[in-house]
């Protein structure tokens, strides 16, 4: 069973040091334009190695049921400390393409489900297509409709308020994923003037708006499809779904956007990773 590569790779350090030396080189001096310009965030050394491993794992390089190399192969390979391997190892454990047994070592799982982590919003689009898997959308609707109570509640307008209503079905490599409901005020956007903008991203638009999210509100409840949805997801009638409510908030600590999704669990999980245990967890039962 192969259980590391067979060709060494350069080193990531000088790499990087060249990536951001041409960067100096081409960017444009502050001082030249009178425009300061913000350099994007360069990936830390962790999440360089943590991107260049789950690439082994995710082109067969490595596969399901290796054993990971030692960890000062890694490390001399990679051209990083110990710290950083370890970090770097700990995020493919807790995304779920690693496993550590205890006095074995640290083996390749299968290729996980999907996964949503709900401690941070994302594009779904940018995530699988980092997972080297083709990412699908299908615009259903973007109609102007009479808010219900649930939807107004959770805008703070009015019931029968007008809200912009956008229904999208997301697929992974063909297969479908999520089915959303997506409710904006429309005061902040049009059905006529930004129908092209709602065919893209939704956080993107509100942005362009001058409503920028800052953080949203999720509840996950578990669900069972109905004709509808089963029709829309390609399942059976009655099969298990995740569902997640979530309203989003501008800076202004204003809910713009108010959401419905139905994850497929078998594509798509929805995870949450938790620290512990807490300072209580000895009295438990």
């Amino acid at each position: 069973m192969r259980c590391c590569v067979g060709e060494r790779r350069r080193p990531l350090v000088p790499r990087r040091r060249q990536w951001y030396c041409a960067r100096q080189m081409t960017d444009v001096s502050p001082s030249s334009t009178g425009v300061k310009r913000r350099r994007p965030r360069r990936p830390s050394l962790t999440e360089v190695v943590r991107s260049e491993l789950k690439q082994l794992i995710v082109s067969g390089e490595w596969p399901v049921g290796s054993r990971l190399p030692n960890e000062t192969d890694l490390c001399e390979q990679y051209n990083v400390s110990r710290i950083t391997l370890r970090e770097a190892v700990q995020g493919l454990v807790q995304d779920g393409y690693l496993v550590r047994r205890q006095g074995s070592g640290t083996y390749v799982t299968r290729r996980p489900t999907l996964q949503n982590s709900l401690d941070t919003n994302f594009s779904y689009t940018e995530y699988l297509e980092q997972a080297n898997i083709r990412a699908g959308k299908r615009i259903l609707s973007a109609r102007l409709v009479p808010a219900d109570e649930e939807v107004a509640e959770a805008l703070s307008v009015e019931p029968g308020a007008q809200v912009v209503e956008v229904r999208r079905l997301r697929t992974a490599d063909g297969t479908p994923a999520v089915y959303s409901i997506d409710s904006i005020p429309a005061d902040i956007v049009s059905t006529t003037a930004d129908r092209k903008a709602l065919r893209g991203s939704l956080y993107r638009l509100l942005a362009e708006k001058g409503h920028p999210v800052d953080h949203g509100e999720a509840v996950v409840a578990p669900a069972v499809a109905d004709a509808e949805l089963a029709t829309l997801l390609g399942l059976e009638e009655g099969a298990l779904l995740q569902h997640l409510k979530q309203i989003d908030y501008d800076t202004g600590d204003r809910p713009v956007m108010f959401s419905l999704e139905w994850h497929v669990p078998s594509v798509f999980e929805l995870r949450v990773y938790r620290r512990g245990p807490g300072p209580l967890a000895s009295e438990r039962d």
